[in-house]
């Protein structure tokens, strides 16, 4: 992950939220404080926080990896499928 400190994420502000957007890498702002701050884009964001509501619901991770690993001649009948 690239840092950049925070005079410097000031200056290319723009061009941050456009190069985290265009290329889904996330870019640490540093400080002198040592308290740091991680800009992502928005889509990024968004599938994080799905991600981890997904994996809070009981038996969904399980339900995923099962659904994942069965075959479609198991979960649809063949002469319902229309390739």
């Amino acid at each position: 992950m690239a840092a950049i400190s925070v005079t410097k994420a000031r200056e290319n502000i723009y061009q941050l939220l456009n190069d985290v957007n265009e290329s889904s890498t996330p870019i640490t702002i540093t400080n002198a404080r040592g308290k740091n701050g991680v800009l992502i884009g928005e889509d990024d964001w968004s599938a994080i926080q799905e991600t981890l509501y997904l994996d809070s619901i009981p038996g969904m991770t399980e339900s995923l990896i099962e659904g994942r690993d069965s075959s479609i001649e198991s979960c649809v009948p063949e002469e319902e499928v229309d390739w």
